[in-house]
């Protein structure tokens, strides 16, 4: 493996923004079943297992992209690193508030996780992959005893788990940033590793209920088991594929602007109240309503890639 740029990983990032897109439009249609949407608190849907996954790539590339900056110097990488989640978190304030204004008011988004995920995650990043291991396991012992024992009711009542979540989903960070070194070292251990995951999660579910409102435990490790394994099959795909590039890489090479784009367009169907425009849209209104959002997106999507600039996360 080598740090340059995979288009596996590519590839899946910009299918997991898709089903963010698709999840979140079809969280507010009311003929859309259960098992699409995020699970109210205990339980496992499809929909619970986006976030994680993008999560886990951005641990793919963390490592390699902290290296890359440390050719500045130490102490600009640390900047750079700390002053991208900084501004994360500023951007989903700002998100936070526009959707205070709209009527659909939250305290806490993904982007103040992800940005809180990240400047712990930093903290450790040049540790070694055991230590990130060990680190990552016991920052979810902890988390899920504290949550057990004391803060259970704020975590539930905060979207995405509020600032004490965020603890969680840095431990799976810097859980994944471990797994994406076992990546880099070959099949063989990346493949015992998503085993050996695979088993813990397993257990893990006997002991912790699984929930990604709670972001527990179990949660946070059969995810990146699953999602290790999803990105191990893309990859094979990837490597017995000849082209280069595609939809999903367009989408995957800017995550971050497509994210915030779909925040827009999806205010052109939820902000006007009518119920049959969104809430009640029957099956074909809803079918084009989707297929317009991903058209137009995906239009933008290659428009961006020609650009000589990325934009993700």
């Amino acid at each position: 493996m080598t740090n340059e740029r995979n288009l596996a990983i590519d590839r899946f990032r910009g299918a997991l923004v898709i089903m963010m897109v698709i999840g979140d439009y079809l969280g507010g249609i009311a003929f859309v079943p259960d098992w699409l949407k995020h699970a109210p608190d205990i339980g496992f849907t499809i929909a619970d297992t986006v976030a994680p996954a993008f999560v886990f790539v951005i641990g793919l590339n963390f490592g390699p992209s902290f290296e890359r900056r440390m050719r500045d110097g130490r102490l600009a990488a640390y900047r750079h690193f700390a002053l991208r989640y900084l501004a994360l978190i500023g951007i989903g304030a700002v998100i936070s508030a526009g959707a205070t204004v709209t009527g659909q008011p939250t305290n806490w988004g993904v982007l103040q996780a992800l940005g809180v995920a990240g400047l712990i995650t930093v903290i450790f990043i040049r540790l070694a992959t055991w230590a990130r291991f060990v680190i990552g396991a016991a920052l979810l012992i902890a988390y899920q005893f504290v949550l057990d024992s004391a803060l259970l009711a704020d975590v539930l009542h905060s979207s995405h788990g509020g600032l004490f979540g965020a603890v969680s989903w840095a431990a799976l960070l810097i859980l994944a940033t471990a797994v994406a070194d076992m990546w880099r070292k070959g099949w063989l251990p990346y493949v015992l590793t998503i085993v050996s995951l695979a088993v813990a999660g397993g257990i893990s579910t006997i002991l912790v209920p699984v929930s990604k409102n709670r972001i527990s435990l179990s949660f946070a490790i059969i995810t990146l088991a699953m999602s290790a394994l999803v990105f191990l099959i893309i990859e094979l795909v990837s490597r017995a594929d000849s082209w280069r590039a595609g939809l999903f890489c367009w989408w995957g090479q800017n995550a971050l602007a497509l994210y915030l784009l779909h925040l827009l367009v999806l205010s052109v169907f939820v902000v006007p109240p009518m119920a049959w425009w969104y809430l009640d849209a029957p099956i074909w209104l809803a079918t084009l309503q989707i297929l317009a959002i991903l058209g137009f997106m995906s239009i933008i999507a290659w428009w961006l890639s020609r650009k000589p600039r990325r934009i993700f996360v």
